[in-house]
């Protein structure tokens, strides 16, 4: 079992995920088809577009260390949970491999995303290979649960499909409401979260209740981290985002703080709504009017505050579970700065 030293930093347990998580990943990708390891590689930062190594941003492993703190905070191992948080990265990637070519996002993680540089289909080809690693990665452990951890990603991804689905479908209509909008996020991003905490807790042969209150508390947070990204959206730093200011504005995404400001009532809403319905390309001008527009309807704020909330609701769920120090103070940790965060 991994000893845990107590007082460290969200930042600190985010590196220690990495340290125990991607030799692992990495050794799962391995066993992809040359073609394929290619394309993964590049978009895990490990290789440039000819193949050689690089040393790029290969992501914040906050979904590995959701496993191996919940498997930690109901007395389990981290041993036990490596093959579920290798698991949820491999999906988690899978999802941003197909989301760029959905939002035809040319940047990620301040590079030129995959689809950019190999094309659309080998780029969609190689999200489908993760995909299917995953469930191959879960269900090759010896974990007796293992059969029940696959049934509950299975669950999970379907969740997210059709959460992106509501989130392409927003984007041609004028009529979206924040419960829509609201409902799509938990499927998009909390599904997910909620199955990384279920699974490490699941695999740390929790009890039932610590399950479900563990994964209660992922996808509160899941969906704090979702008004937290759609805010990012639209207000984040290119250069701590890795993607071009107003990146969502440009494209009139239905994110929640759009839909909350749309749903205002107010003037700015109105004026948000009539530049949403235009049919040209919004330019640098418009772009910053409609972020302002966002905010002096309410759209910020509303956001901010929705955050907040939901991560006093993920907190509680957390205490909820009887969840176990040190593992409890730095579960606490993430979330805050998962909903605190300026990249």
């Amino acid at each position: 079992m991994t000893v845990v030293q107590r007082g460290r930093s969200a930042a600190e347990v985010l590196m220690w995920s990495r340290d125990q998580v991607w030799p692992a990943l990495r050794a799962a990708i391995a066993t992809l088809p040359p073609a394929t390891r290619r394309i993964v590689d590049y978009h895990f930062g490990w290789a440039d577009e000819d193949g050689r190594p690089a040393h790029g941003d290969s992501g914040k492993a906050l979904r590995p260390a959701l496993v191996l703190l919940s498997s930690q905070a109901v007395g389990g191992t981290t041993s036990a949970a490596i093959p579920a948080a290798v698991a949820v990265e491999l999906v988690h990637n899978f999802s941003l491999l197909h989301d760029d070519v959905m939002d035809c996002d040319t940047a990620r993680r301040h590079r030129a995303t995959a689809w950019t540089v190999f094309g659309l289909g080998p780029a969609i080809l190689a999200g489908d290979a993760l995909l299917g690693l995953a469930f191959d990665v879960l269900v090759g452990s010896a974990h007796p649960s293992r059969g029940a951890a696959a049934r509950m990603l299975g669950a999970a991804v379907q969740e997210l499909v059709d959460g992106q689905l509501a989130d392409a479908e927003f984007e041609s209509r004028d009529d979206v409401v924040p419960a829509e909008c609201v409902r799509m996020a938990q499927l998009k991003t909390g599904a997910l979260l909620g199955c990384c905490t279920a699974l490490g807790a699941l695999l740390g042969d929790g009890r039932q209740d610590q399950v479900d209150h563990l994964r209660l508390y992922g996808e509160d947070l899941g969906l704090a981290y979702q008004y937290t990204d759609d805010l990012l959206g639209i207000w984040g730093q290119p250069s701590v985002t890795g993607k071009p200011v107003y990146s969502d504005l440009r494209r009139r995404k239905k994110s929640l703080p759009v839909v909350a400001a749309l749903s205002s009532g107010t003037p700015a809403g109105r004026r948000l709504a009539a530049l949403y319905r235009r049919e040209d390309e919004l330019s640098d001008a418009d772009l910053v009017d409609t972020a302002a527009l966002v905010e002096a309807a309410g759209g910020r704020t509303t956001s901010q505050a929705q955050a907040d909330a939901l991560l006093t609701a993920a907190l509680g769920e957390l205490t909820a579970a009887g969840a176990l120090a040190p593992a409890a103070t730095e579960l606490e940790g993430l979330a805050r700065l998962a909903t605190r965060r300026d990249h």
